[in-house]
């Protein structure tokens, strides 16, 4: 794979097999947040742009092979291509450090699990059976429910994961044999453009694989509201996807929707009656809350922690917090890089300004931190914050922060620590932590979340569906649901001696 890490590349829109500059000429550098300086310009594509590769997009599923190869081929394919990534996971490692402002080793870990997922929908195809026969009743009539592709999917996916997030939408489209253009935030582009050099590399034809770079204002809301789009699939934040949804609304397309969270970790006491529970709990809590800088939707934001365990365990978290090494991601021992954007940081700072305002006690953190070596002055970065007697009514707790501020809460019951769990008009995913595995469950049970950890925080199985309930969206990624979002299901009824009905006269 080329080099993208250094050079520019401005024709960055691929459709119909081709690299492409915009039809406007315009372009975007893009800034390596660690020190706001830009490392690569892409095309910056608007509408026409979008239109282009949609038509690519469609004559290739009307025309083209791929709707129709065999899921076998399809599933050798995508295996291919999780080698591929495998082969180059040291480069694009380090570019999807340089651009979203993770440490490489977080990228790396990234790319693993873009592999992983190429190879479970090349599994999960691979292994099914061609069709669902029904019993009609008769040995003259053959039914089968048979999976079709959707046709041409609008993909939109978010800033913080770019190639992760990519990925669980990419790899059940191609499984599911549809065509996809995919438009990655516009700050973030540069894994994926990586990627579409590896779908040509691995064998994918002309046309179905399309990827646009530019805003979502001109880019993503085109593709939305396009009538010859099937299916649109976004991750991203609420305001965004309920336009997204509202722009589909006419053609009536298929729309799944990942919108983020506001997620409770629940800590019990008895979870930390050994010195070796409390140090698991404690570490899980920063790795739940500060992960990426926080800027994960399923970060553990909100510590709703039982009250007799409170002083002790904040204070033992806001000690470790302020330890995190903060820095340059390339740089070794850096173990949490900057925010994505100044926008991105000026949001954090205005969030941790109205909490304190609204009688949060700051614990650690809430600033900028002191430039250093690995730690450029010019760089979005800001300290692991823990903000101390939270309650419901602050802005900092009900709505999504996306950045290291990590809230505390507290109950005495198990019924309060369920309510306040459950507070919130997101649904995505939390955690429980408790020595008794009976409680655990329980409570577990009762939370309104796509996803619930017991005593720990923040794993996913490709084999698990992901996906939220309430205002954290409507649609399912990973798993075998995240497969059936890119497929119609047909119905084949076959009558072998086919007879006259003679329902009317004559």
């Amino acid at each position: 794979m080329a080099d993208r890490t250094e050079r520019q590349v401005q024709a960055t829109i691929h459709a119909g097999g081709e690299w492409l500059t915009a039809v406007s000429g315009a372009t975007r550098e893009i800034l390596d947040p660690a020190d706001a300086r830009p490392f690569a310009v892409v095309a910056e594509g608007d509408e026409k742009d979008a239109e282009r590769a949609v038509a690519a997009a469609r004559q290739a599923f009307d025309h083209g092979p791929w709707p129709g190869t065999p899921a076998a081929e399809r599933a050798a394919l995508l295996r291919r291509v999780a080698d591929l990534l495998v082969r180059d996971r040291e480069e694009l490692g380090l570019l999807e450090s340089r651009d979203a402002g993770k440490t490489v080793e977080e990228g790396r870990v990234d790319i693993t699990c873009v592999a992983d997922a190429f190879r479970y929908f090349a599994d999960l195809v691979a292994a099914e059976a061609p069709g669902r026969v029904v019993d009609a009743g008769s040995p003259d009539i053959h039914s089968v429910v048979v999976h079709e592709p959707v046709g041409v999917c609008a993909l939109i996916t978010p800033w913080n994961y770019p190639l992760l997030q990519a990925s669980w939408k990419i790899a059940p489209a191609l499984a599911a044999g549809n065509t996809f253009v995919v438009k990655p935030s516009e700050i973030t582009p540069m894994t994926t453009i990586a990627l579409m050099e590896l779908l040509t590399e691995a064998g994918l034809p002309a046309g179905v694989a399309n990827l646009v770079t530019g805003p979502g204002h001109t880019v993503g809301a085109r593709l939305a509201e396009h009538p010859d789009v099937d299916l649109v699939s976004f991750t991203g934040g609420l305001v965004s996807g309920t336009k997204v949804a509202q722009a589909a609304a006419p053609t009536v397309k298929k729309v799944a929707l990942e919108l983020g969270g506001k997620n409770p970790n629940v800590v019990f006491a008895d979870a930390c009656a050994t010195d070796e529970g409390f140090d698991t709990a404690v570490d899980q809590a920063l790795n739940a809350a500060f992960i990426h800088s926080g800027q994960v939707c399923s970060a553990g934001a909100r510590l709703i922690v039982e009250e007799s365990l409170r002083d002790r365990f904040v204070t033992e978290l806001a000690r470790r917090a302020q330890r995190i090494r903060l820095g340059r991601g390339t740089e070794d021992g850096v173990e949490c890089g900057p925010l994505v954007s100044e926008q991105q940081r000026a949001k954090v700072e205005a969030y941790v300004a109205s909490a304190l305002a609204e009688g949060a006690v700051l614990r650690c953190g809430g600033k900028r931190p002191e430039p250093s070596d690995v730690r450029p002055e010019s760089g979005y970065f800001y300290e692991p914050t823990v903000l101390d007697a939270c309650h419901r009514e602050m802005r900092v707790v009900r709505e999504e922060v996306f950045g290291p501020v990590l809230t505390v809460e507290t109950f005495r019951t198990e019924e309060e620590a369920v309510a306040l769990a459950n507070d919130t008009e997101y649904g995505l995913a939390g955690a429980v932590w408790s020595a008794d595995a009976s409680k655990a469950r329980r409570v577990a049970a009762r939370l309104r979340h796509g996803t619930v950890w017991i005593n720990d925080f923040h794993p996913y199985l490709p084999q698990a569906e992901w996906g939220g309930f309430g205002r954290s969206g409507t649609g399912r990624e990973l798993g075998p649901a995240g497969l059936a979002e890119y497929r119609e299901t047909k119905h084949v009824y076959q009558n072998l001696a086919p007879k006259p009905v003679r329902w009317f006269a004559g």
